[in-house]
């Protein structure tokens, strides 16, 4: 890690992955030299907690970026467009958490593990995006076959937690929980259904084609990031009553046979990827394992008797560490190692 240190700042400090972001800082003791808080004006003046000392939020504004190094960003897509500029202009490198900037090609999109060396492109827009959860997960088992045996297929489907809705949705399922457990009605204001033991094949809004936004997140962010436009991927994206930590279902088709074993090999050996597969001992990845780590876990690890040539596969991590701010700040660790 650089020894200089650096000027931060977290933009929607007081969001669940804001304040994730804060934890990760701390944990990977990032050399920072001012911390700036950063929300909306109905946080300003709170404080948050940053290694035993009370920081206070600020409110955020086209002149909060003054003397900031690096800007991650997790308040929204809105305030992403409005504000990334703002601090790109102030001389901040933006890491954006929002899809905002996704699929614009002056930005790259990175998963450290997969595609790290794209942060070296930040310097067009001094953006760099973070993608989403579900696909941050899916990339790394898939870039591990993917450069073994090229991948010319990919059907997941995901089964998504309420935290990755925010702070709101993870109250709405305890509450819910609470008041059906108890013989009484539970309101719903989130999501258009009850989420408490139920399951939503519907995240983020529909498109004319049928799918979600979410879907299509996943299909374009995997093509980008794994550098294939031509990759087909298919997503069906489900929310269910799980507090934290996204679990995915990936069916993978690739040119070569990749059989089970080699499969196992390569995912062992691939970085902050861990294979939990022992199924004769009720052994493989869940969400309540992955709550609270950085890893990603693969299990359920078979060859697809359907298909030639494919896999499937089970993928477990914690959508607001990795699927989030541990992805964030492992992006400013390259860029101040290698290109600041």
């Amino acid at each position: 890690m650089s020894e200089k240190q650096w000027n931060v700042a977290v933009v929607g400090a007081t969001g669940a992955v804001g304040k994730e972001m804060l934890e990760v800082l701390a944990e990977r003791d990032f050399p920072i030299g001012e911390l700036r808080l950063l929300a909306s004006a109905r946080s300003a003046g709170d404080f948050l907690e940053f290694k035993g000392e009370s920081v206070v939020v600020q409110e955020l504004t086209d002149d909060s970026f003054e003397g900031i190094d690096i800007a991650l960003f997790s308040a929204g897509g809105e305030r992403s467009k409005a504000y990334c500029p703002a601090a790109a202009a102030a001389g901040a490198v933006c890491i954006d958490n929002s899809s905002a900037w996704r699929m614009d090609p002056e930005v790259p999109l990175v998963v450290p593990e997969v595609n790290g060396d794209d942060i070296a492109r930040y310097a067009g827009k001094r953006i760099i995006a973070n993608p989403n959860c579900s696909t941050i997960q899916m990339v790394l088992p898939l870039k591990a076959l993917h450069d073994f045996s090229r991948i010319k297929r990919v059907v997941v489907s995901t089964y998504q937690s309420v935290s990755g809705s925010g702070q709101k949705a993870i109250d709405e399922l305890r509450i819910q929980s609470g008041e059906l457990l108890n013989g009484r009605p539970a309101d719903h204001k989130v999501y258009p259904h009850q989420i408490a033991f139920n399951c939503l094949p519907h995240i983020d809004s529909f498109l004319d084609s049928g799918y979600t936004k979410e879907e299509m997140k996943m299909i374009n962010e995997t093509r980008k990031i794994l550098g294939d436009r031509n990759l087909r991927v298919t997503a069906t994206t489900v929310r269910v009553p799980v507090f934290y930590g996204h679990s995915e279902s990936v069916n993978v088709e690739t040119e070569e046979k990749i059989t089970v074993e080699k499969a196992r090999e390569l995912f062992a050996a691939f970085p902050n990827l861990e294979v939990v597969d022992d199924v004769a001992h009720n052994c493989y990845p869940m969400p309540i394992d992955a709550a609270g780590h950085d890893m990603t876990y693969v299990g359920r690890i078979r060859e697809d008797d359907s298909a030639d040539n494919a896999l499937n596969l089970w993928v477990v991590a914690d959508n607001i560490r990795k699927g989030a701010a541990t992805n964030a700040v492992q992006i400013a660790e390259i860029l101040v190692e290698k290109h600041l």
